[in-house]
């Protein structure tokens, strides 16, 4: 049996197989968010659930991965009308267990829950976890598909329940079906709440105040993974310098160039993150 070493950066939720003319790449907020912390130099782990035949070894390269068995792998098709994205998901894989996550690694500083399609149970997973960082992007929760597979926002159920168990939630203006006043009242059961808009930037709610960080202006090439790592970005910023605000100007600054680039390529390079570094956390 191998031996699980403690890691700095756990992700819990669904690798993907995003479809694209017929091929696929590996996808997934697990597959983003794990490849953004590790070229922080962060130690990563990834629990997740995908059938056997995926090969994750050549991704997910540098991270350690727990893969729960499988008969499917969640797979999305995701097709662009003039800007707009509209989503399909054509298979799921099974829900991740609370007693598939290792240990070794229920005491790691930051761990992100990320679900793509329903397949985790926040109060199973979250309770786990003492005295840790623990930041949620909800979308897999706010999502639900007809019999086409055709994807639609859907209210979050039992959000009184869930969203209090994390100290941070990333949600996208997607996610929310730009329901505005649905944020402001998700911002009230959770300590930090913040909003991504693609390129109008971000807005933090935290501590009764509301404040909006702009996106640097960029040629959009593909929105895929910006938000999960921005939300990467957002949650290792505010673990270094508890700093909820500093955080989601230092996350733009990382995300704003992922949409210039294509799939995997996007994920920011250790160059890119440590120019961010110098410009928002020590500006000469």
């Amino acid at each position: 049996m191998v031996k699980i070493e403690p890691v700095d950066y756990l992700v819990i939720g669904h690798v993907t197989k995003d479809v694209l003319n017929g091929d696929f790449t590996v996808g997934g907020t697990a597959t983003y968010s794990a490849l953004t912390a590790r070229n922080f130099g962060y130690r990563v782990g990834v629990v997740t659930s995908a059938a056997p035949d995926l090969d994750l070894d050549s991704v997910l390269q540098g991270v350690a991965v727990v893969r729960q068995p499988s008969s499917a792998t969640t797979t999305f098709q995701n097709i662009y009308v003039d800007g707009a994205r509209q989503q399909f998901i054509r298979a799921v894989a099974d829900d991740i267990r609370a007693e598939s996550i290792p240990p070794a690694w229920r005491r790691t500083p930051i761990v992100h829950v990320g679900p793509v399609a329903l397949e985790c149970c926040a109060a199973d997973l979250v309770h786990l976890f003492a005295g840790t960082l623990v930041g949620m992007t909800p979308q897999g929760w706010m999502r639900q598909w007809d019999d086409q597979g055709r994807v639609s926002p859907r209210l979050l159920t039992g959000s009184e329940h869930i969203l209090p168990l994390a100290r941070a939630v990333i949600l996208s203006e997607e996610d929310v079906g730009g329901d505005l006043s649905l944020v402001e009242n998700y911002a009230q059961l959770v300590d930090i709440l913040v909003l991504t808009a693609g390129w109008k930037g971000s807005t933090v709610y935290h501590g009764g105040q509301v404040r909006r960080f702009p996106a640097r202006d960029v040629r959009e090439v593909d929105p895929t993974g910006a938000g999960d790592i921005f939300a990467t970005a957002y949650l290792i910023c505010l673990h270094e310098t508890g700093d909820p605000w500093t955080s989601a100007r230092f996350a733009n600054c990382v995300a704003s160039g992922s949409v210039e680039r294509a799939g995997l390529a996007s994920i920011p390079t250790p160059q890119e993150i440590a120019r961010c570094r110098a410009q928002i956390l020590h500006p000469k």
